[in-house]
């Protein structure tokens, strides 16, 4: 089924934009190709008379992009209002006139205040704990502070999720120290603490004198301008937004980042907790009638003999975390989709910082890999494991990674790394910063970075499958979200930076994805993600796990992938005593990395699994952590059997690219620029073949010798027929060509921004 208007056609997986005279083919792509994104975040100059068309003008003359992510992030230009509803219409009309296809961001962070208006009681509220010591002869009075930092991309420029008001809802006394509270000594006295002020920016209370020795926690809520995540009304309120604009001819609808307001700390000392008189309602219903606010003081500060309580606690609190984030992104996936069609598409991104630690933790509970997509979609600097591996979850035959920079070479050398990983960039134009929206979008298209991304789009003529990673790392959600437990914020990051590093791509995996069945084990004896098969799995400290997770292993033990385990396995999720190490099959426990890789190593090769390029160490790292990322020259291999040779390190455009090398007994030669990919079927004939600057291509009796050069793909259909797309090519297509096929496609390059 396909959803048509305006020139543009979107199916599922599929997207083509119709060619159109004005742009002389730019963007077009046939229907089973992946398109080519970029970001639109409007200002108030879009809505200006005509206001979005200049934007669509200057990346129709000068882009290779078609498909376009438009969000409006200007507060009081809310997506509920007319005027927004009409303007972002007219936009989407005039981008399918000029060959283009829009999503919009229609998430309910861009009405908050209408969100708010029709239901104030559900807002996001942040609970603030403040432990204080008690006078013995005077009333002590302390004030506990509103967090006024929570801004992100959709209230950078415009209102922050400011707090709101400010209420005292505990007040806990007792006796402490390094290890804990003495839970003998614990005692409420909120009923005899008095509230001195209280406003949105902080609370003021008075604490009675006390015995010698004591302390005070005072917990303290602030409701901020954000819907609470555990709202009741939060997803009809989405789905009323996304059904509003039914009439709009948009390809689908997208949401980013989404979870609670950010905490750029993810709040190290667990001080600072989201909180609702919703989630505790939840949480009470789920734990078998616990209070919240009790069990945030003990996941705060330990209490002396309760600490099986304060790791179930934890568990509970992160696992709800990241399943209602993902309930609600999953609902607002149907609901678009029920909205404007099955063929319409969700995207962008669920990453935030966008790196799996506490920040994230605290954000949406690491739901990256339960938030539904159609493609795999990740942003700035997120591990490249976990790009290919959301490519493996919803069967996405390229992932895409919004990136941004406030310089052009950063861009430059995105585009080959990401192609080298089977990834594309979903360009936003922040570069350079100083400059205004358009002239950032102009600075961007000019140079030889639109050649690039147009010399790489080739290869979503002939990319069918993702990258082939045959080793997976499966880290327990719950023991690294765990504070309490023996491996907190530590997803085995150092332990794929390593795998990758050796040229041996790795996929991260998180253990709820066992719990959702995504991670299986085939008829043919493989652990199986999607189409990936692995010949190594390692599971990286299982702690808190439930026995889903080691009936999993059980049966895979009876199969033929390797099985490694990092880490201890002595608590069940609700923290009970449990011997998961004998209730897990027989694992190899290597005693250090340099043993592991050396096996993993063997075992790649014992099945004929040849290394592809080593990943390097990236100097540039705004996250905090070492950034591996692929090369800008290499190979790689998809699981369809695809050979990628990327190579663009020399020169923005594409350096050259000559080889001869044998592959399944078949002997290929190649010379190219900047990309040189094939594809051979099982009997060793050529299947696909895509290229830049193609000049010649031979493999056994399959040749292709050109007198000029230009960008070339060429592969068979369904129906074994051969079909190709020439870029950069004006003239008539050589006879050499013909004789393969007349089934040829032209698409023209941007016209050059000058310098």
């Amino acid at each position: 089924m396909f959803l048509a208007f305006s020139g543009v056609t979107f199916s599922q997986n599929n997207f083509s934009v119709i060619p159109k005279t004005d742009n002389q083919g730019i963007n077009t792509l046939p229907a089973d190709v992946m398109p080519v994104q970029v970001c639109w975040f409007w200002s108030e100059e879009e809505f200006f008379p005509d206001g979005y068309k200049s934007f669509i003008d200057t990346i129709s003359l000068h882009s290779p992009f078609n498909l376009i992510s438009a969000s409006v992030r200007h507060f009081g230009r809310e997506t509920t209002s007319d005027a927004v509803h009409k303007q972002i219409k007219l936009a989407a009309e005039y981008a399918a006139l000029k060959g283009f296809s829009m999503v919009a961001d229609l998430d309910v962070r861009t009405a908050r205040r209408a969100f708010e208006s029709l239901y104030p009681d559900e807002m996001q509220e942040m609970l603030l704990l403040k432990e204080i010591d008690i006078s013995e002869k005077n009333n002590t009075e302390v004030s506990v502070f509103s967090r006024k930092d929570l801004s992100d991309h959709y209230t950078g420029r415009t209102t922050p999720y400011i707090p709101l008001y400010g209420r005292l809802v505990r007040v806990y006394s007792y006796i402490a120290d390094e290890e804990g509270i003495e839970a003998n000594s614990l005692e409420e006295i909120t009923r005899n603490c008095v509230v001195v002020t209280s406003s949105k920016d902080s609370v003021r209370v008075q604490i009675p004198a006390g015995h010698k020795n004591r302390k005070a926690c005072v917990m303290v809520s602030f409701t901020h301008l954000s819907p609470d995540v555990f709202a009741p009304h939060i997803t009809a309120f989405q789905r009323e937004i996304i059904h509003r604009y039914a009439d709009v001819p948009l390809v689908g609808v997208f949401k980013d980042e989404w979870g609670f307001p950010p905490c750029f700390d993810g709040s190290p000392a667990k001080d600072q907790l989201w909180y609702s008189r919703f989630r505790a309602q939840a949480y009470s219903e789920r734990t078998g009638g616990r209070d919240l606010l009790f069990d945030c003081l003990l996941m705060h500060r330990n209490i002396k003999g309760k600490e099986r309580e304060r790791q179930r606690a934890v568990n509970h609190f992160m696992e709800m975390s990241w399943q209602r984030n993902a309930e609600i992104e999953t609902d607002y996936y149907h609901a678009v989709k029920e909205t404007f069609g099955p063929d319409a598409v969700v995207t962008t991104h669920p990453t935030w910082m966008p790196y799996p630690d506490l920040r994230e933790q605290m954000k949406n509970g690491l739901d990256w890999w339960a938030a539904t997509r159609d493609w795999a979609q990740t942003d700035e600097y997120t591990p490249f494991a976990v790009r290919t591996a959301l490519a493996k979850k919803w069967g996405s035959h390229v992932w895409y990674n919004m990136f941004y920079s406030t310089e052009r070479a950063e861009y430059e050398k995105a585009v080959w790394s990401a192609a080298l990983a089977g990834g594309r960039i979903n360009y936003h134009p922040l570069y350079p910063s100083e400059r205004k929206r358009i002239d950032r979008t102009l600075e961007l298209l000019r140079g030889e970075l639109v050649v690039a991304e147009s010399r790489v789009r080739m290869l979503n003529f002939i990319s069918k499958s993702p990258l082939d990673c045959p080793v997976a790392v499966v880290f327990g959600h719950a023991c690294t979200m765990n504070w309490a437990g023996p491996a907190y914020d530590d997803v085995g990051m150092e332990l794929v930076n390593e795998l990758w590093k050796a040229g041996i791509p790795a996929d991260l995996i998180p253990t709820s994805e066992i719990e959702s069945q995504s991670l299986q084990v085939d008829e043919e004896g493989w652990i199986r993600y999607g189409p990936q098969k692995y010949s190594a799995v390692i599971l990286y400290h299982p702690e808190f796990e439930k026995p889903s997770t080691a009936a999993f292993f059980d049966r895979a033990a009876k199969v033929k992938t390797r099985l490694f385990r990092i880490g201890n396995w002595t608590k069940d999720f609700e923290a009970n005593d449990f011997d998961g190490n004998s209730a897990l099959p027989a694992m190899v426990v290597p005693e250090g990395k340099e043993q592991l890789l050396a096996a993993v190593k063997n075992i790649l090769k014992q099945q004929k699994i040849e290394l592809q390029s080593p990943a390097v160490e990236d100097p540039k790292n705004w996250v905090g952590y070492p950034l591996i990322t692929p090369p800008t020259t290499g190979s790689c291999r998809l699981i369809d059997g695809s050979v990628i040779h990327i190579a663009g390190t020399n020169r923005i455009s594409g350096d050259p690219i000559q080889f001869r090398k044998k592959f399944q007994g078949v002997s290929v030669s190649f010379d190219a620029e900047g990309v040189a990919a094939f594809r051979l079927d099982k009997n060793g004939k050529v299947e696909a073949l895509a290229a830049g600057g193609l000049k010649s291509f031979k493999a056994g009796n399959f040749k292709i010798e050109l007198d000029e050069r230009f960008d070339l793909a060429l592969w068979k259909n369904d129906k074994g027929k051969w079909e190709g797309a020439l870029q950069t090519w004006e003239k008539d297509i050589p006879r050499k060509l013909l004789e393969v096929t007349e089934d040829w496609e032209r698409i023209g390059l941007p016209i050059p921004v000058p310098e």
